[in-house]
């Protein structure tokens, strides 16, 4: 059984993959649920004792990054996102966030409300310039 990804889409953009706690680590081996071209990769590896993952070094390879993608993985809580048009618009496709599950934001803008006391882990895009990077929206 594949690993079962939501996408949160608006005008046929990506902006988010969600994958939730339950749809994790359901197949042996490799299995990314990102597509190659994307701009961050999240994947899951499951591996029985013993197993060889084999040496190996990373390459220097020029890219292009024009956006602060973001992964977040709910450790613990609960909340409510909202996502937001490059106009600053809801786009009302709001989401519940739980313990265990993992959001990869990719496009538009994002706010939080928090249901109960959470613990977030976010891995995001680097380098970080945070003058540029992040615009408030106001409501």
């Amino acid at each position: 059984m594949k690993n079962k990804v939501y996408e949160v889409r608006h005008q046929k953009k990506l902006y988010a993959l969600i994958i939730k706690k339950k749809d994790k680590f359901t197949k042996k081996g490799v299995n990314f649920v990102t597509k190659d071209s994307d701009l961050m990769q999240l994947g899951f590896l499951d591996h029985k004792k013993n197993h060889i993952i084999n040496s190996h070094i990373h390459t220097i390879s020029p890219r292009i990054i024009n956006y602060c993608t973001e992964v977040l993985i709910i450790e613990k809580g609960k909340l409510k996102i909202k996502f937001y048009d490059q106009r600053h618009k809801d786009i009302k496709k709001d989401k519940i966030l739980s313990s265990g599950d993992i959001i990869i934001l990719f496009k538009g803008g994002h706010g939080f409300k928090i249901m109960k006391k959470t613990q977030i882990i976010e891995v995001k895009q680097g380098p970080y310039l945070n003058k540029k990077d992040k615009k408030l929206i106001k409501k």
